[in-house]
């Protein structure tokens, strides 16, 4: 059954369990990958399972995309939706070779999964890198490589929309490392949405396009990755707030080892990572690492120092501290009340700079007369190349 929500995922459940209670109606893109994030408790896999139809909310309705799953008189059953399902134990066929896991899951796919956004079997195997896996069996396989199996083993199916739940918890860090990379590609290559569960702020910060924080059963925030992290009443500043940045390898210091990366609101020099020019990267700058002066300074070690303009200033959640939110790049000519109504009509992605968080003291910013719209230069004392 089809409705006229095309482009999107709409989800509605009321689902109590014991002491528990899920209580939430998002819409989401029906495209990229939406992070359900949160502590364990918050919720994230109990609404996952009321995606897929594996738990059954006492009342709720979902369409994903334009097609109607879940609503009054309606419940298309888990085996006719057409998902993906990796969970956090990989849960191969132990007596199957990975080449037998694949070409079961394809012989699982209806006409209602396919679709001309899929990859095709061969393109899955050479995005994940599990060429010369194909004739091992699971108990040959080390923890990343299973999951691997896993991811490709749930897009076998040709599925709308995949859900990972976890899928990285049973890692140790060097495994971790090493699929992240292959779940960056999926997130460039794949058409269909991805809803991923996850408490690791490494993962969201790498995979994320859109962000739902939940918080025993209730969605405290929901929105664009930008948008969520730089909310300055966002429950994500509870914990090591930060912004990430989409930027671009521009140029070189071969002498220095560093490279420099561009991006809407100006220019980071970073240490070489030897990609390519043109390159697109993911950089992590956290509040706390970034710290405020009224006039540029040269006799520093900081070698990021760029302008910036106050949008607004809020108390942290930690005593004597007030967190500074920033738009990077040179001062709009508004005043600040225009400023702060443009920022909430456009977003964090306007045109003219991005914007970025300080975690100062409020001492800091009282000596320094900080209020929306002071210009000032935000030096930058450390970024993580995601």
């Amino acid at each position: 059954m089809t409705t006229d929500s095309k482009g999107a995922i709409s989800a509605c459940f009321t689902l109590r369990h014991e002491n528990f209670l899920l209580d939430v109606a998002l819409s989401l893109p029906a495209k990229g990958v939406t992070i359900l994030y949160g502590q364990s408790g918050s919720g994230k896999t109990t609404l996952l399972r009321c995606l897929a139809g594996l738990a059954h909310a006492d009342t709720g309705s979902l369409s994903i995309d334009g097609h109607h799953w879940q609503g009054e008189g309606v419940f298309v059953p888990t085996h006719q939706r057409p998902i993906g399902y990796v969970f956090q134990e990989a849960s191969l066929l132990e007596h199957l070779t990975v080449a037998d896991n694949l070409r079961y899951a394809q012989s699982r796919a209806g006409s209602e999964n396919s679709s001309s956004r899929s990859l095709s079997n061969q393109e899955l195997i050479e995005l994940l890198g599990i060429e010369t896996l194909m004739q091992r069996k699971p108990h040959q396989l080390s923890g990343g490589e299973k999951q691997r199996v896993a991811i490709a083993r749930a897009l076998s199916s040709q599925p709308r929309l995949l859900l990972m739940d976890e899928p990285l918890a049973s890692l140790d860090a060097q495994r971790k490392r090493e699929i992240l990379p292959y779940l960056e590609k999926l997130r460039a290559e794949l058409e269909i949405p991805i809803i991923y569960v996850t408490h690791s702020i490494e993962e969201l910060s790498r995979l994320a396009d859109w962000v739902v924080v939940l918080d025993h059963g209730r969605a405290v925030a929901n929105g664009s990755l930008a948008d969520v992290l730089t909310a300055l009443d966002s429950p994500m500043q509870q914990g090591d707030a930060g912004v990430v940045l989409e930027s671009t390898i521009v140029s070189r210091e071969e002498q220095w080892a560093l490279m420099t990366v561009g991006f809407a609101g100006g220019e980071l020099l970073l240490a070489d990572n030897s990609q390519p020019t043109g390159t697109k990267l993911r950089v992590r700058i956290d509040a706390r690492d970034v710290s405020l002066t009224l006039s540029r300074h040269q006799d520093t070690s900081i070698l990021n120092a760029l302008p910036a303009t106050v949008v607004d200033v809020s108390a942290g959640h930690s005593q004597g501290t007030v967190l500074v939110k920033l738009r990077l790049g040179p001062k709009s000519t508004a005043a600040p009340d225009k400023e702060r109504q443009m920022n909430a009509q456009s977003g964090p992605d306007r045109d003219n700079g991005e914007l970025l968080l300080s975690r100062i003291t409020l001492r800091s910013a009282e000596h320094l007369g900080l209020a929306a719209g002071s210009e000032v230069w935000a030096q930058i004392k450390s970024v993580a190349v995601l």
